[in-house]
């Protein structure tokens, strides 16, 4: 089961994103439904095969994090599970700025 590979606790987290599949440049639009320090759920209807090596930038209150990433399960005309790669400095800040806000409202 997935729940059993991850690591990082799990957060509700609503909020835009836009998934670059870095092979072909294609754009996708797609919606977190949950967020954790090491990856998310992206809601989107036509998901990007597993194994497949994307860039996911997530808005949320006119802060954007932006990480290379790659898809480790999807869920046909649902979503897909994301895993985030090496995360720059500045943008670990915002994630983890992101979490330490989810896991006080719980």
């Amino acid at each position: 089961m997935e729940s059993d590979r991850r690591h990082d606790p799990r957060y509700p987290f609503i909020a835009e994103a836009e998934v670059t599949e870095i092979s072909s440049e294609t754009k996708l639009i797609a919606k977190t439904s949950d967020l954790s320090i090491g990856g998310c759920f992206l809601d989107m209807l036509n998901p990007s095969p597993e194994g497949t090596n994307i860039r996911v930038r997530i808005s949320h209150k006119n802060t954007t994090f932006t990480s290379p990433a790659r898809v480790v399960f999807v869920l046909p005309n649902m979503g897909m599970g994301v895993v985030f790669g090496s995360v720059e400095n500045d943008q670990l800040a915002i994630l983890q700025g992101w979490i330490s806000e989810l896991s006080r409202a719980e």
